[in-house]
């Protein structure tokens, strides 16, 4: 076992764990990035909606570094909207958007690819 952590497998081992991670990290910015990209592109649109549902996801992270036992929390916020057409589409938004929003309101959805603008309640 020896041999392994002092003949050279355990830095081994970190490198192929820090390429993996650095990788991974890689992986979902150049993702985001595709997603503003096509939302950029995506023709800004304004139909009849209705709010079906509303939900929110709350993450929690513990800090890794020291022993303060700190937690941060972040809140998502997403609602639900479906179209005269049936279809349904789920879009994030802010707090404040989010809170003025009722389920059962009817009005004008304003979006853009996957990317919330307004909605203008009738």
């Amino acid at each position: 076992m020896s041999d392994f952590f002092f003949g050279g497998g355990f830095e081994l081992l970190f490198f192929i764990v820090f390429f993996l991670v650095l990788g991974m990290v890689i992986f979902f910015i150049i993702q985001g990035l595709r997603q503003w990209n096509r939302n950029n592109h995506a023709p800004r649109l304004t139909v009849e909606a209705t709010v079906v549902t509303k939900r929110y996801s709350v993450h929690h992270r513990h800090d890794p570094i020291g022993h303060s036992g700190c937690v941060t929390s972040s809140t998502s916020y997403y609602v639900t909207f479906q179209v005269p057409s049936g279809d349904r589409m789920e879009l994030p938004m802010n707090a404040a958007e989010y809170g003025m929003l009722a389920e059962g309101d009817r009005g004008l959805l304003s979006f853009q690819g996957t990317r919330y603008l307004s909605f203008a309640r009738q």
